[in-house]
């Protein structure tokens, strides 16, 4: 089943706000195994005003970031795990190859190997211009939402 979204769906299903927040929209949704997302990236991002501000480039951890939310949203709209939360368990493999610049579309790709329960692993890669610019694998687990007191 493919579907697409928009941020406003996007942010009805997972928990992250702003300035943590880095999906824009979806473009391709495979139910339990794949997920595209896209992030618009602008010089107004707050990350590009301190992290190398002379020659200003997302840090690779929030690019890995993007990526986990981007699993998280596949994970979180599967029938299995309504309801719940999905939790970074590990971060395997990562290599960074290319900056990430303001102006830049940076596509987020996230495919689902094997689940047992509530963790799974996943192959993880982010791309502009076609070119890889992060890859990784992620271990999840998925739980119950904590209830605020």
């Amino acid at each position: 089943m493919k579907k697409i979204m928009n941020v406003e769906e996007i942010m009805a299903a997972i928990p992250n706000r702003f300035p943590i927040y880095y999906l824009d929209a979806v473009t391709e949704f495979e139910d339990e195994k794949h997920i595209t997302a896209v992030k618009n990236l602008t010089m107004n991002e707050d990350f590009f005003q301190g992290y190398f501000p002379e020659q200003p480039i997302m840090p690779g951890t929030l690019i890995v970031e993007a990526l986990a939310q981007a699993g998280s949203l596949l994970i979180l709209e599967s029938e299995n795990f309504k309801g719940k939360t999905a939790y970074i368990g590990g971060i395997n493999q990562a290599k960074f190859h290319e900056f990430v610049r303001p102006g830049d579309t940076m596509y987020l790709n996230f495919d689902i190997q094997k689940i047992k329960g509530p963790v799974g692993t996943a192959k993880a890669w982010a791309t502009v211009n076609e070119k890889t610019v992060v890859d990784c694998e992620f271990t999840f687990i998925v739980g119950d939402k904590e209830q605020s007191k």
